[in-house]
């Protein structure tokens, strides 16, 4: 079954790569994926990551996508209680 990592709102590019940048205390939504597996102890570098094991590899980019969709939900909620 094949993935598609299509944002549907375009627009919201700059925002997703600044909250990713912002969860992995870096300054750059690039260096966000290597900061997460530097954490995990996971040889992820730039480059060939051949060597890495399909597990490995998942580790990194759901430990930062799930704590993306937290904090999404979490400023959500924030914001409609404000509203109320």
């Amino acid at each position: 079954m094949s993935r598609r990592n299509k944002i549907l709102v375009p627009e919201a590019r700059q925002g997703l790569d600044q909250l990713k940048a912002e969860i992995a205390n870096t300054n750059s939504p690039e260096e966000a994926k290597y900061e997460m597996a530097r954490e995990q102890g996971i040889p992820f570098r730039k480059g060939y990551n051949g060597d890495l094991t399909t597990k490995e590899a998942g580790k990194v980019g759901g430990s930062l996508g799930g704590q993306m969709v937290k904090e999404l939900v979490k400023r959500a909620t924030q914001q409609l209680n404000q509203n109320q």
